[in-house]
This record gives structure tokens, C-alpha cells and sequence, in this order.
């Protein structure tokens, strides 16, 4: 307790002097309730004690540097806990969309077309993202005008910055670094940590032209033997990647019987996929599915991978088949200009490559866009791949990318009066609008493929065909679902969509039948090889014996085989990751 003098002035002229006790000083009183609000803040944004020195060293850091600036530790504090906060509601926001949180690699992303494309498809969001912007801002701008304290020194706030560098880089070694942020990506907690930790991961600042691996090993692993095909007949392979579609038995949602039969085909083999991303991304999954790796093992360059990965991919799912005679198409229903598609898709061996701008009338790309519609772009890309194995006897790959079951769900793309009966069916299995649109999208999808196997199974009866269909990511509104729904918390239920392998034209034989593993994406190239009965060379014999050492993760997976086999693709020049690479296909 403190007392302060008072001057009481007299009749006579003489000063009578008193000390009155305060309840205490007003400006340590600020200052310990600026602490008090910063402590709750990364509490806050933490909601786990798992990392907490590092958030605490992050925050003491930032505010050292902040010191600088503004000389005081009372708004150094109060702006340190503002970026806090803009760090944490950024990530947050990545968190609903992706299923990850934000990282300092992922700021470069603003540059890369995400700002506008998220605009445009999360408008809700967006205006809260800049309302919570503004709101912070003012924050700290009225802490700049509002709450001076005494100055610091200079030779302190030298001393004060020495000290919180000094602790922030022991939080981060004794928080295990890099590796132990990667194996907490996907939960929902330690947001501010997450940041801190890449920012100090030596990997986010190191410049280079290649790539790097984050989980390879010093030490290679010997390939297996190759292993003999197990018929002479090859069957035409169809791989249909279908946008943002799962299985909503993952969240204990009932199917009716065509959406059952599409997603678990009845003398099919069927199961549960784990991919690397949530809301988003598909090209992410198209890069694991036909290259047999995880796009979350090259770090910053995963989103960039279409553009920065041309010509360092030289053993993928096309190269091989290619290699055992069959023609190779790519059918999208993005244009020709999208995302660097045509460059990459023709570095990895896909020699024809087909755009919604390339398909011929009567198929209208104006008309599409509109909708995105798998009714009509499925019956163009089987249409294409029907007129191309009409007298031509050679196999033929077929590789689809439909985008029909894009978020957002809140708008109706299916055609008004049309599978009405399926959109009740799912309103009442959980009232909700969105996933009502969603399983009427999905009802569409499953109609349409219905027909179009009929067509083919009648129209080429002599053609053996092996059809995989699989969900790249689930979309943003199956949080919906969770929160309606009030399922326990699972990190890996996000990244769960769904795999389905079937055959036409007495193939059956060679496909082992009913509900199969759980798979990662990474396998599902080398397990439609292993259905088809068709030869694996040594390094997909190789991928294929990681199966049970990685179970259903392939990137989350600590195999030691698993990185040694990564060494061994570096070394034998399968993955280029130099600084520098020469575009030869």
C-alpha cells in the first residue's frame, strides 16, 4: 500500500501536510492488468498447456521487438497481444476452411489467386475476416494514442530483446521443434504456437529453386523385385476424382440405396480414404493419387507443387502405364488455363489432355459454369473416352476431375423439381439446408454414373474396364454437420473421404471384393495397379510393400521404410529436387 502527501491549506497561512494511503500506484496497476489481459489472450488462442512456453516466449519476444518502437512496455504488451489475437483469428479461419492451421508459408498463398477464389466462394466469412480486421486495428491504434507508460531505455530494451531471443529459442528446442507442430496440425489448439514454430523452422526461410522433403532419411532402401503381371488381357483403367464428395456414414448418416451402391458398388472393393486436405485444394490430392506421394512431405511448396513440380516427378502412375502400352487422357472440368494443369499433367507422362474449353458441342462451357454439373460433364468426358476406344484396341487410362460438389451449399445447382424425394430424405436424416444440397448433388452424381456405366459395359462388351472412384477432400460445410450432429472430437475425421473400386466386362475376377482397408491416397495408384492384374516395376513393388507399415497415413507415418524409400527415389532421380531442373518429359 502506498500514501501519497496531500497539502491542506490553513486560515494563518502555514500548509498543514497529510499522507492519505492509495489502494495503489495507477501505473503499475496498468500495467499488471495489460499483463493479466495478455496471459488470458494466449490462453485463448492456446487452449492447451501442451505448448505454452513457446506462446508465452512468442509473446515476450514480439513484445521486445515491439519495445522498440514504442519505448514502453505497456503498449508494447497491449500490441503484442493484438497480433496475437490477428494471428489466431487468421489461423482460425484457415483452421474452418482446411482443417490446418495457419503457418508462415502460408502468407505467400495471398499472392497465389486463394484471396480472390475465397472472396468469391466465402463471402460470409470474408465480411467477418474484415470486420475482426478493423476491430483490431482500432485496438491498436487506441492503444498507440491511449496507454503510455514510462519510457525504457535503450540499453534495456537491448537487454529485454537479448533475453526473450535468447528463451524464445529454447521453447522452441524444448517443444521438439518442426516434427512435433507437424504431428498437431490438424487439432484444434496451441493456434499461436503453430505460428511461432514455423516461423522458427529453419525449412520456411531456407531460399532454394528445388524442393525439399521433410521426411526422407540419410540411408536408402534396396527396391523389391518387380512383380509379374497376373493376366495378359489389360483392362482400360477409368479414374473419376469426385469433388468434395464423402461417405456421410462417416458422420452416421444414412444412404439410400443408389448413393449406397455408388459409394460401397456391390461386387466392388470400398473404403474409407485419408487425404492430406480439407475444404479445399483438390490438386493436392491429384498429386498424391497419380505420383504415389504425399503433397504435405514438400511443406511450403504443397499448394505451389502444379507449378514448381513440372518436370521433378519421373515414376507416376501415367509414366507407368504408358509404359505397359496404354494411352493416357486427362478430362477436367476446369479450363485449359487453370492452375498450371496442362504443364504439369504433361510432365508426368498424360500425353492428351482435355479442357472444359476444348470439348466439342454439344457440350457448352458457358452453360456448364454455370452449375458445374456432373450430369453434364461426366457424359462428355465418357463420351471422349468412348469415341477414343471405338476400333482402337490398345488400353487406355482415362483420368476425370468432375467439381460438382464445390462448396459453398448454400445455393441450389441441382435442376429445380429433380431428386426432390433424395433432398427431403436428407433434411430429415439432419435438418440442415446445406447438407441437403450436398446429398442432392451427390444423388446426381450417382444417377448420372449409373447411366454411363451402362453405356459402356452395353456399347463395349469386349473392353474389360476397371473404375475407381474416390472423394479429393470433404467440403467446408461438413463442419456443419459436426457441430449439428455434437460427434467427439476426431482430428482425422476431416480428412476422411471415400474410395470405390468396380469392373466391367468379366474382370470381376481379378478384384478382391467388399469393405477393403482403410487407405491413404498416396496407395490408391498402386492399389488400382494391384485390382487391374497389372506388373509392378521395382519401386512400385516397393511402394506397394509400405502399405502395412504406414497403414491408412502415408505423410503422418514415422516408417523409417517410408523415408528410406523417399532416399532412394532422390537418388535414383525418380524425385528432382535440385535447384534447378530441365523441363524434358
Amino acid at each position: 500500500m502506498h500514501e501519497t502527501p496531500t497539502v491542506l491549506a490553513c486560515p494563518d497561512g502555514v500548509a498543514v501536510v497529510e499522507s492519505y494511503p492509495l489502494l495503489g500506484d495507477p501505473i503499475h496497476m496498468t500495467l499488471t492488468l495489460i499483463i493479466v489481459a495478455a496471459i488470458a489472450v494466449i490462453w485463448f488462442v492456446e487452449r492447451s498447456v501442451e505448448h505454452l512456453e513457446l506462446a508465452i516466449a512468442g509473446l515476450c519476444f514480439s513484445a521486445a521487438v515491439l519495445l522498440f518502437v514504442v519505448t514502453d512496455f505497456e503498449r508494447a504488451i497491449l500490441l503484442s497481444s493484438v497480433l496475437m489475437a490477428a494471428i489466431f483469428g487468421a489461423s482460425n479461419v484457415k483452421y474452418n476452411h482446411s482443417g490446418l492451421k495457419l503457418t508462415v508459408t502460408d502468407l505467400p498463398l495471398a499472392f497465389a489467386g486463394t484471396v480472390p477464389f475465397f472472396i468469391v466462394q466465402y463471402p460470409l466469412a470474408v465480411t467477418a475476416v474484415l470486420a475482426g480486421g478493423i476491430a483490431l486495428i482500432l485496438a491498436a491504434v487506441a492503444a498507440l494514442l491511449y496507454v503510455p507508460g514510462p519510457p525504457v531505455s535503450f540499453e534495456l530494451q537491448v537487454l529485454l530483446f537479448s533475453v526473450a531471443f535468447i528463451g524464445l529459442v529454447a521453447a522452441y528446442r524444448a517443444s521438439g521443434g518442426a516434427v512435433s507442430f507437424q504431428r498437431i496440425a490438424a487439432l484444434r489448439r496451441c493456434f499461436f504456437s503453430t505460428f511461432i514454430a514455423s516461423l522458427l523452422n529453419p525449412l520456411t526461410w531456407r531460399q532454394f529453386g528445388g524442393l525439399t522433403l521433410s521426411d526422407i532419411a540419410k540411408d536408402p532402401l534396396p527396391l523389391m523385385a518387380a512383380v509379374p503381371a497376373r493376366t495378359l488381357d489389360y483392362p482400360d483403367i477409368i479414374v473419376i476424382q469426385h469433388e468434395s464428395i464423402f461417405d456421410p456414414r462417416v458422420f452416421g448418416l444414412p444412404v439410400e440405396p443408389i448413393v449406397e451402391a455408388f459409394l460401397s458398388p456391390k461386387n466392388g472393393l470400398y473404403g474409407s480414404l485419408n487425404v492430406d486436405i480439407f475444404g479445399g485444394g483438390s490438386w493436392q490430392s491429384e498429386f498424391s493419387l497419380l505420383t504415389g506421394l504425399s503433397s504435405a512431405s514438400f511443406g511450403s511448396n504443397a499448394y505451389f507443387l502444379f507449378k514448381r513440380g513440372v518436370g521433378r516427378f519421373h515414376n507416376s502412375l501415367p509414366n507407368s502405364l504408358t509404359a505397359l502400352g496404354y494411352r493416357t487422357m486427362l478430362t477436367s472440368s476446369c479450363r485449359r488455363s487453370f492452375l498450371n494443369y496442362d504443364e504439369f499433367y504433361r510432365s508426368i507422362g498424360i500425353s492428351e489432355r482435355i479442357f472444359t474449353d476444348d470439348f466439342h458441342p454439344p457440350f457448352d462451357v458457358n452453360r456448364f459454369e454455370t452449375t458445374n454439373s456432373d450430369a453434364l460433364f461426366l457424359e462428355a468426358a465418357l463420351g471422349v473416352h468412348m469415341k477414343r476406344i471405338t476400333g482402337d484396341a490398345a488400353p487406355r487410362f482415362l483420368y476425370a476431375l468432375t467439381n460438382f460438389n464445390h462448396g459453398p451449399h448454400n445455393r441450389r445447382l441441382v435442376a429445380p423439381g429433380q431428386f426432390e424425394s433424395e433432398r427431403a430424405f436428407a433434411a430429415a436424416s439432419l435438418p440442415d439446408a446445406c447438407y441437403a444440397e450436398y446429398y442432392a448433388r451427390l444423388v446426381e452424381t450417382a444417377v448420372t454414373w449409373n447411366r454411363l456405366k451402362s453405356e459402356l459395359s452395353t456399347g463395349f462388351p469386349g473392353r474389360p474396364t476397371l473404375i475407381v472412384h474416390y472423394g479429393d477432400h470433404q467440403p467446408v460445410m461438413a463442419r456443419r454437420i459436426e457441430a449439428k450432429l455434437k460427434l467427439p472430437i476426431d482430428a482425422r475425421r476431416q480428412f476422411r473421404t471415400f474410395y470405390a473400386i468396380e469392373t466391367l466386362n468379366d474382370c470381376s475376377d481379378r478384384l478382391i471384393s467388399g469393405r477393403g482397408p482403410g487407405l491413404d491416397i498416396a496407395f490408391l495408384g498402386t492399389v488400382a495397379l494391384q485390382q487391374a492384374g497389372l506388373p509392378l516395376d521395382e519401386i512400385f513393388a516397393t511402394r506397394a510393400s509400405l502399405l502395412e507399415h504406414c497403414g491408412e497415413a502415408y505423410f503422418a507415418s514415422s516408417s523409417e521404410r517410408k523415408r528410406r524409400f523417399h532416399r532412394t527415389l532422390v537418388d535414383l532421380g525418380m524425385i528432382d529436387i535440385a535447384p534447378t531442373v530441365r523441363h524434358q518429359y
